[in-house]
């Protein structure tokens, strides 16, 4: 899929992954969702579905959370507070444990109310604002917004398809 250059691309392409993405998600059995068989974000580990589930969760609200401090003028502490861009795999380790409690039907509601704030917040907001200026660096705000939804959607639909395959 090609990069979003605008608002409607962007929603198009999150609609398109995300769905995607749920369909796959469902094929997933609820006795299975917590079994860490999987290669996980940091090198070295492993994680189960519902770990890569609590990832996209964790992102998609980072995402929400840097806009909501933008529109309130605040200063965005990037990636995450405590985090540099260089210690994803220990964020991700995070995302997990954050989200370690919430039963399979549970993180996949989540993520879908976590999608759904962001298509409001990506609808509320014009195409210059998304796409006309540099963000974060020389990110926009809609190339930000990708970088942590579709295309990690896209990502973890791979990774869990494989995940899917070798399970039978």
């Amino acid at each position: 899929m090609a990069v979003p250059t605008s608002k409607a691309e962007l929603l198009t392409s999150i609609k398109t992954t995300f769905d995607r993405l749920m369909s796959d998600l469902s094929r997933v059995p609820q006795d299975r969702a917590r079994e860490s068989t999987m290669t996980g974000h940091a090198k070295g580990t492993l994680m189960s579905p519902a770990d890569l589930v609590a990832y996209l969760i964790g992102w998609n609200e980072l995402v929400l959370k840097w806009l909501d401090h933008d529109d309130r003028g605040e200063s965005v502490d990037y990636p995450e507070t405590g985090f540099r861009w260089n210690q994803l795999g220990l964020l991700a380790q995070k995302f997990y444990a954050d989200h370690n409690a919430l039963e399979w039907q549970a993180l996949l509601a989540r993520l879908e109310n976590a999608k759904s704030a962001l298509v409001t917040t990506i609808t509320d907001r014009s195409d210059d604002e998304l796409y006309d200026s540099a963000w974060y660096g020389k990110w926009t705000k809609g190339r930000m917004i990708q970088f942590n939804t579709s295309s990690p959607y896209a990502n973890a639909r791979t990774r869990l398809r494989a995940w899917l395959k070798a399970q039978g």
